[in-house]
């Protein structure tokens, strides 16, 4: 059982808060490029409802941000940015865009989720804990849903 001083201070929690701000906006960024991208109309609106969900968990990790005194985080990660300019190039040279892009979404998603993980597994405040156990459930989903949608997929091609 941890006892308060076994809490991160407010500084450790925002540093916390602010690296899952810049992995949502990793996702919002990277799944508006995959619906720019893709060429299926399902596809494009289920990518554009992910960039949307990614941009409202990073919205209310900056308002926790802001409520313990802190600056949030307004950009992605470089590695983020480089994963979307590999996104952009696989498109071009994929003879399956789609599934090009939803290999690369739940690729997106795999990191998304060990930056969730690590972040649960820190001394948070109860309220911050929650908050980030819920976002990481809505993150697993993300990933389950893409990465079945992906060996559908895969499954019509080979047929």
């Amino acid at each position: 059982m941890q006892t308060p001083t076994d809490q991160l201070d407010n500084e450790e929690v925002v540093e916390v808060l602010n690296e899952l701000i810049e992995n949502c906006k990793d996702g919002e960024y990277g799944f508006r490029s995959c619906a720019t991208n893709a060429t299926g109309a399902d596809i494009k609106s289920l990518f554009e409802r992910r960039a949307q969900d990614c941009k409202s968990a990073a919205d209310e990790l900056g308002a926790a941000v802001i409520d313990l005194g802190g600056k949030p985080e307004h950009d992605g990660t470089v590695s983020g940015a480089a994963h979307r300019g590999w996104v952009t190039v696989r498109a071009a040279f994929s003879s399956n865009e789609d599934l090009a892009m939803l290999e690369e979404c739940e690729r997106g998603e795999d990191k998304a989720l060990e930056r969730y993980k690590e972040a649960v597994a820190q001394p948070l405040p109860a309220g911050i804990g929650s908050l980030i156990a819920r976002q990481m459930a809505g993150t697993r989903a993300n990933h389950d849903q893409i990465r079945t949608l992906r060996d559908r997929m895969k499954h019509t091609t080979r047929a």
